[in-house]
């Protein structure tokens, strides 16, 4: 099959130096009392997922990278090629930029079927209609979608449009594929066998991708690195063992389902407030970081017997289902969330703005250096 023109068009993007990541990026948005100052850099095959809580500025970074918001400083450059570096006012325009995007409700063009909507980014770089459907076709049967190349997207479930949306995205060869939380849109079952089919389109994908999207789980299995980003800027970055190892914020602590605390440590005591300690298995001295699971937390409707090290009175605010346990948020010398099974619920009559005791082992603590410096929590 002659596919000239896309491998001309591919060509002339570049390519960067061995050791260069495909896209190197210094991301300075300044939007209305908001301020973006993010530094991405993602190599050839490597899929980075951006993490935040609303506001942060995850769809800022998406729409910059993407071309619809310019820089206010800082620059973008994709497979060597500058993309946008406002000190010399150089920008491409979002047709331009050898990117491919997948929003999270997908955004196919709805009077065309799924044939035409993959096969629209091939035309758009050069390719004849002809030649574009073959690529197109070839995309719609790695997605296991020959059989829906005619349907028009109202006739597709969620995961076969989703995965319409994937192929259209990489249909163009791009060297940067962002994905805007793209299983968000689908109903439990469907995103589970949608996220595995992803992961092996993604691993397949010899360009650089960028995953936004607020779900843990997507992250941490379809990511080789996470970049938290709060208040416009990052406050955590690397893999997710060594993120879910040492969370360095409330919003990463809860994201990998962890309580954390910051204090002063003394040899195995950690002040964590005027009148409260943890004793904790590892001993440090100064600023450090105090973590542990709500599986470690203990709950008793009366202090316990034997008074063990770490116990505190505390007040239930809040009872959720989490997975097959209830999670229970508490309020005391320290806000912590604990797990219990129904069964313990239901011994301990449980209910908001209930008094409990609350205790956690010191060997289920986990204790490392805060930074002196940076965001504070």
């Amino acid at each position: 099959m002659d596919q000239q023109p896309m491998t001309a068009h591919t060509a002339a993007r570049g390519e960067p130096d061995a050791g260069t990541p495909t896209l190197d990026a210094h991301l300075v948005v300044d939007r209305a009392g908001f301020r973006l100052d993010v530094a991405l850099h993602i190599g050839a095959g490597e899929v980075v997922a951006l993490l935040g809580p609303n506001g942060a500025g995850k769809t800022t970074a998406l729409r910059t990278l993407a071309g619809l918001i310019p820089l206010s400083a800082g620059h973008l450059t994709l497979a060597g090629q500058d993309l946008d570096r406002p000190e010399t006012r150089h920008w491409t325009p979002t047709e331009r930029r050898p990117i491919g995007v997948v929003f999270q409700d997908y955004l196919l063009f709805p009077h065309l079927n799924a044939l035409d909507n993959v096969a629209f980014g091939p035309r758009r770089h050069g390719l004849d209609r002809r030649h574009a459907r073959q690529v197109a076709g070839e995309w719609l049967d790695r997605m296991n979608l020959t059989g829906q190349s005619r349907h028009k997207p109202r006739h597709l479930s969620g995961g076969q449009a989703q995965r319409v949306a994937l192929a259209r995205a990489l249909a163009v060869n791009p060297a940067l594929l962002l994905l805007d939380e793209p299983l968000a849109a689908l109903d439990a079952r469907t995103r589970l066998d949608t996220r595995a089919e992803l992961q092996r389109h993604l691993a397949a994908h010899p360009g650089a991708t960028l995953l936004v999207t607020h779900d843990p789980l997507d992250a941490l299995v379809l990511a080789d690195r996470l970049v938290i980003i709060e208040d416009g800027q990052i406050v955590q970055e690397g893999s997710a063992a060594t993120i879910t190892a040492q969370p360095r914020t409330d919003y990463v602590a809860r994201l990998v389902g962890l309580n954390l605390h910051r204090g002063q440590a003394d040899g195995h005591s950690v002040r964590l407030g005027a009148d409260f300690s943890l004793t904790t298995a590892d001993r440090h001295d100064g600023e450090v970081f105090v973590a542990f699971p709500p599986s470690a937390v203990a709950l008793y409707p009366h202090r316990p017997d034997g008074s063990p090290r770490n116990v505190w009175p505390t007040t239930i605010t809040g009872i959720q289902r989490h997975g097959d346990n209830l999670r229970i948020q508490l309020a005391g010398p320290i806000d912590v969330a604990a797990d219990i099974t129904p069964a313990a619920a239901a011994h301990l009559h449980l209910a908001p703005g209930q008094p409990l005791w609350a205790s956690v082992k010191a060997t289920e603590t986990r204790v490392y250096p805060a930074p002196i410096s940076g965001r504070q929590r």
